[in-house]
């Protein structure tokens, strides 16, 4: 049988969550281990349960959800936090990958997609929905995308460190991006550790934000 990703479904809304865990309980891949109603118990049941993935909602009463994205990064356990959200609010998503989530997709996506942003985030991909994406977009041309060096340090990337990063601007995994190039995945691994390494990054979310900044990539339409 075929391990399962551990789940944690964080939502204010009962009827919300219970939805979300149906969904995602019937995929055979997937498994809820817990449930959280605020960004406090979010914090508290990742502590507690370990779980590979945060399925997280952003306003939530208490802490909210992106205060508690940055609790669970700095606790550094290696949880995977995708945020999910009716609003489609620029600075919300931009705060929200400021904190530290992996991937950011709305709530009118269907099931099948929510369960797999889910995968893509536990594969270290960086799954965006494409209005999230146009949100990055417009903050890179505001001009106000000071905590990325992104136009700039794309030219000191190679040619094969931009394939892999326009890779993972379309919220491909790792071993996604393998199979596209035709190379194993721990030469992506050692692509993407560069690519964070030039462009003065922390993580995935910031090196696709350079990528859109740079104009590198650009947004899917929906």
């Amino acid at each position: 049988m075929t391990e399962r990703i551990t789940v944690l479904v964080v939502d204010d809304q009962q009827l919300v969550r219970a939805g979300l865990v149906a969904i995602l309980q019937r995929r055979a891949d997937l498994h809820v281990v817990g449930e959280a109603a605020d960004g406090e118990e979010a914090v508290q049941a990742v502590r507690r349960l370990q779980p590979e993935v945060v399925i997280m909602d952003v306003r939530m009463p208490g802490i909210g959800g992106i205060e508690a994205v940055r609790r669970i990064r700095s606790a550094g356990n290696g949880t995977h936090v995708l945020m999910l959200t009716t609003f489609d609010d620029d600075e919300l998503v931009l705060d929200a990958m400021a904190a530290g989530a992996d991937g950011f997709v709305l709530k009118d996506l269907r099931p099948a997609e929510l369960a797999d942003a889910v995968r893509t985030v536990r594969a270290g991909g960086t799954p965006l929905s494409p209005r999230v994406a146009r949100a990055v977009v417009k903050h890179a041309l505001s001009g106000a995308a000071a905590r990325v060096r992104g136009a700039d340090a794309i030219t000191d990337l190679s040619a094969r460190e931009r394939d892999v990063l326009i890779l993972m601007a379309s919220g491909a995994a790792n071993a996604e991006s393998a199979a596209e190039l035709v190379i194993s995945e721990t030469t992506v691994k050692s692509h993407v550790a560069s690519i964070l390494r030039k462009l003065s990054v922390r993580d995935r979310v910031q090196a696709v934000i350079a990528a859109y900044d740079a104009g590198l990539v650009r947004p899917a339409r929906d």
